[in-house]
């Protein structure tokens, strides 16, 4: 059983590691910049209307400017907004969903959260001809066709990378890096992805960690294992198909073109936990151009075996969500990884205590450049490995020249404000220096 059997390489995303130590001090940079500006904080909440589920990985942004956040996996969003942005439009966004546009002096700030309630929209695609369709047979021929929709020589890339690890509400870890990205052939099952980094910087106040150091392993080598149309092992092989249900849950369009919204999820006879989500296939190339999926977590002992590396005596951890999403971008014909995101949620309960602890890890990662000229694997040495924790191979604020203004890491900010802000870097650099 193959697809059972490498359904480890998924649950390195968020392997944990916890050592019982006390620990105390405070790493943070100083802002360079901008110290006088009056920021408003809006903290809201976006769910399905109907059923009052959040929505996770909703875009909510600021409009006429580049201020956007994603919403997490409980489907709240905190957005810092300069004042000049006070009279500005929030326009809330979500696959399926008709969008909404709320001004934004009309909302609370600050400790209040706003609720959003978003409506369902399906898209009529034109001169479709609706007729029975076996969502089977559609993921058949996705899987079928990854050799011609994907790239068949490797490619190198650049990317921005964040990983960040929350105790309850507050950030006790926030990390960033940028990172080149090694993207070996999707018709080859020998040669792996691999990454390293260019150039990183993290900022971590442990004082809130208490007594328990909070570590995430995997880092960019984790987040590269949800290609899935490179790593199908889970979810996308004749194989595996064996252990899913699927359903045609919508037609919708994205970027302009047509698509199929495949659902899937375990057959309950499967008792090995898998995964659950969406499928998007694209209807004329059938490339699956985007992937939103989570972690089957009802057996909990059993999920947790699978997440968690080691813990101290006396503390119980209970993963409680596992959420996911992968997007490909389209050129001249093929689709290449441009962006995946984890976000696993724990909740951490101390014997002798009364009250419990929740932790929520989230991994990043939007590819920004890209090439198939004189393309070499990276030498062994310089790669990540999935057991590296990523805030131990990066400083507290290395190199500030690169990093500019921009000297704090804001936790708030999107990933896309980020790549914008260091746009110019985020091209192929020489690595002078690096070696």
């Amino acid at each position: 059983m193959k697809t059972l059997r490498n359904i480890s390489l998924y649950a390195v995303i968020v392997l944990l590691a916890f050592t019982f130590q006390t620990v105390s001090g405070s790493g943070s940079g100083e802002r360079k910049k901008g110290d006088q500006q009056t920021y408003l904080t809006l903290k809201g909440k976006v769910v399905d209307a109907e059923t009052g589920i959040p929505l996770v990985f909703a875009t909510v942004s600021v409009s006429e400017s580049n201020v956007a956040v994603v919403t997490n996996i409980d489907g709240e969003f905190t957005l810092k907004i300069g004042e000049v942005l006070v009279s500005k439009n929030l326009e809330i966004s979500y696959l399926g969903y008709k969008n909404q546009v709320i001004a934004i002096n009309s909302m609370r700030d600050n400790g209040y959260k706003n609720m959003i309630r978003m409506e369902t929209a399906p898209i009529p695609i034109k001169e479709i001809i609706v007729k029975p369709l076996d969502p089977d047979a559609i993921v058949e021929k996705a899987i079928g066709r990854i050799g011609k929709n994907y790239e068949s020589v490797p490619n190198l890339m650049t990317a921005f990378y964040r990983e960040t690890i929350r105790k309850n509400r507050s950030y006790v870890s926030i990390g960033e890096a940028v990172v080149e990205i090694f993207k070996a052939p999707y018709a080859n099952d020998i040669r792996f992805d691999g990454t390293r980094i260019y150039k990183g910087r993290k900022n971590s106040d442990v004082e809130k960690v208490d007594t328990l150091l909070f570590k995430l392993q995997g880092g960019t080598t984790s987040v590269l294992q949800l290609d899935i149309a490179k790593n199908t092992e889970a979810i996308l092989t004749s194989e595996s198909m064996k252990y899913y249900d699927y359903s045609l849950s919508n037609v919708i369009e994205i970027d302009g073109r047509p698509h199929y919204v495949i659902d899937f999820v375990q057959k309950p006879s499967v008792d090995e936990p898998l995964f659950m989500g969406s499928l998007y296939i694209e209807m004329d190339s059938y490339a699956i151009t985007e992937a939103e999926f989570g972690f089957n977590l009802s057996n909990k002992e059993a999920a947790s075996s699978m997440f968690i590396r080691k813990k101290p005596l006396g503390v119980d951890v209970t993963p409680e969500i596992a959420t996911y999403r992968t997007k490909y971008r389209e050129q001249d014909g093929k689709w290449y990884f441009a962006y995946s995101r984890a976000e696993v949620k724990f909740k951490v309960d101390w014997k002798k205590k009364l009250f419990h602890t929740y932790y929520t890890t989230m991994s990043e990662i939007a590819v920004t450049d890209r090439t198939a000229e004189e393309v070499i694997k990276f030498a062994g040495k310089e790669k990540l490995k999935y057991t590296d924790v990523f805030s131990e191979k990066v400083s507290s604020f290395v190199d500030p020249d690169f990093w500019g203004e921009y000297n704090v890491i804001e936790p708030d900010q999107s990933i896309e404000s980020a790549i914008r802000r260091l746009s110019r870097k985020l091209k192929f650099s020489d690595r002078e220096g690096q070696e």
